[in-house]
């Protein structure tokens, strides 16, 4: 029987607003990205809950949903090198996985030198004002403070990423075709900034929301059951590619049988069309979903050492 704890734990971390995490950012500090809750959520009923689906004692499955205050938790190296990536996990829009595309990836990336920020971001589906644009409301404001306070917590503010998995893959692809899309009025001086990550990394991403290509529960919590063409077209994350998007590293499997991987091969092709240097690589055995621990014992599991050369070679890592 599954178990359901309401805030609780997860809730304490949830009282660290982003003005008041003066340098050093530590690991387990929690940042608000808004000021209370975010834009257009004042009369949503969510309430913040975290399920437990584990089956193993060793090997958590838990999730969230309820989000009406998206927050950043900060994993700290030992070394920083002022490198940051925001990591955004998946989950079809309809709840935000914790454990295998969340902490996992700060164990990675931790060891490089990299700055994490693990997100939670909300669901479009839980009776917000404007549920379609509230992925990309939360991760514009995301880069924006992370990059508005770079400097107190050692940060590059040219040395931003963002990793999105899943249907925050099409979150992440979305925010590097419409950084610069106007997605809320402006809050506080954060929003004067730029919300380009300075790189992408998108493991098996939704991309596009037409028919026969797009995952169908996360279209449907994103635009609804029966979209029309034009909001289709809206929220096709390859539509909106252009020559300023982000470089950008993908991996996909190619027996993904939850979403297709020419969902990846759509955004990568719109990406050389718009000379946006990229990297992709497409494993044969893998499935969806396959982020790191899950990966063990296939030829996928290589993608992390992979994406950190890609790192290097792009710059953004030292």
């Amino acid at each position: 029987m599954q178990k359901v704890w309401r805030a609780g734990l997860l809730a304490a971390g949830l009282m660290v607003a982003g003005a008041t995490c003066a340098a050093p950012l530590k690991t387990r500090d929690v940042i608000d990205l808004w000021p209370g809750v975010g834009p257009g959520s004042e009369k949503s009923p969510a309430q913040l809950t975290v399920t437990e689906r584990s089956k193993v004692a060793y090997w958590p499955d838990r999730v969230v949903t309820g989000i009406t205050r998206p927050n950043l938790t900060a994993f700290v190296p030992d070394k920083p090198n002022g490198t940051a990536v925001i990591v955004a996990p998946g989950g079809a829009y309809a709840r935000i996985v914790l454990d295998k595309e969340a902490a996992e990836m700060a164990r990675w990336l931790n060891p490089y030198g990299v700055t994490v920020l693990l997100m939670q971001y909300r669901l479009p589906a839980e009776g917000h004002a404007n549920g379609k644009d509230v992925p990309l409301q939360d991760a514009q404001r995301a880069v924006r403070v992370v990059r508005q306070h770079a400097r107190e917590w050692g940060l590059d503010p040219n040395r931003i990423g963002f990793l999105g998995a899943s249907a925050a893959g099409h979150m992440a692809a979305s925010l590097g075709g419409k950084f610069a899309q106007k997605a809320y009025e402006p809050v506080d001086a954060a929003d004067q900034l730029s919300a380009r990550p300075d790189f992408q990394i998108l493991l098996y991403p939704v991309v596009s929301m037409e028919n026969g290509v797009t995952h169908g529960d996360s279209r449907t919590n994103l635009i609804g059951k029966n979209p029309s063409a034009e909001l289709i077209q809206a929220y096709s994350a390859d539509v909106h590619v252009n020559k300023d998007t982000p470089k950008t590293f993908l991996v996909l499997a190619d027996n993904d049988s939850a979403v297709s991987s020419e969902n990846g091969l759509r955004y990568y092709a719109a990406l050389r069309r718009a000379g946006v240097p990229a990297e992709l690589h497409i494993f044969k055995d893998g499935e969806h979903g396959f982020g790191i621990r899950d990966a063990r014992q296939m030829p996928v599991s290589g993608w992390p050492n992979m994406a950190a050369e890609w790192m290097k070679t792009v710059g953004v890592l030292k």
